[in-house]
């Protein structure tokens, strides 16, 4: 069967995959192209959570704005071609989400905690009246749709959610404490107060 040529890739025996073609052999690409491939692989096989948008609407000066936020938190946002993600993508194991990579799309990589990308995207989305299309994203191996990117948005960060849970041993501790701390007497009258209930039983 001979080659075909789609996006400047040779495809060799297509066949149907998610309304494309399953890339089976791509013909060796530009020391640019394979460059950015390697790059993003990196950033696929390292990041802890991708989050995939359409950034469609947007102006250069709000994405470059958007970006910056990002930044302050240690994430790449970065606008890709699809094709060259497609098959970095693919090289870093994240075949779930192939059929995301439609379209204009950029992607927020990060290394840091999984709700942190989503959260700086919806915040940036409320705070300036922008409105971006957000296709899915990946945690791990696993593929994320845009209603559990929206959700992990909401989820609170890993030092609020330790605060939360100290702060619920601790009330109890804090009462024990207390009670441990006063003198004989408070105690012996606690212990009298219980035995009357016990006994009005």
């Amino acid at each position: 069967m001979p080659a075909e040529e789609k996006h400047g890739i040779r495809l060799v025996s297509p066949r149907a995959w998610h309304g494309d073609f399953y890339f089976q052999e791509v013909a060796m690409p530009t020391e640019k192209k394979a460059k950015a491939i390697e790059q993003l692989k990196d950033l696929f096989t390292t990041s802890k959570v991708g989050i995939l948008t359409d950034y469609r609407g947007l102006k250069v000066g709000e994405i470059t704005d958007l970006r910056r936020t990002f930044k302050k938190s240690n994430i790449h946002y970065q606008v890709v071609k699809n094709t060259l993600a497609r098959i970095a993508a693919e090289q870093a194991g994240k075949k779930q989400i192939l059929d995301l990579f439609e379209g204009p799309l950029a992607i927020a990589f990060s290394q840091g905690e999984p709700n942190e990308p989503a959260k700086i995207l919806v915040d940036f989305m409320r705070a300036t009246k922008l409105t971006l299309g957000i296709k899915g994203g990946f945690m791990g191996d696993r593929a994320l749709t845009p209603a559990e990117v929206q959700a992990l948005a909401t989820i609170p960060s890993r030092e609020v959610l330790i605060a939360q849970v100290m702060a619920g041993i601790q009330g109890p501790i804090a009462a024990l404490v207390a009670y441990l701390g006063s003198p004989i007497s408070g105690l012996i009258s606690l212990l009298q107060q219980r035995m009357k209930q016990m006994e009005g039983k």
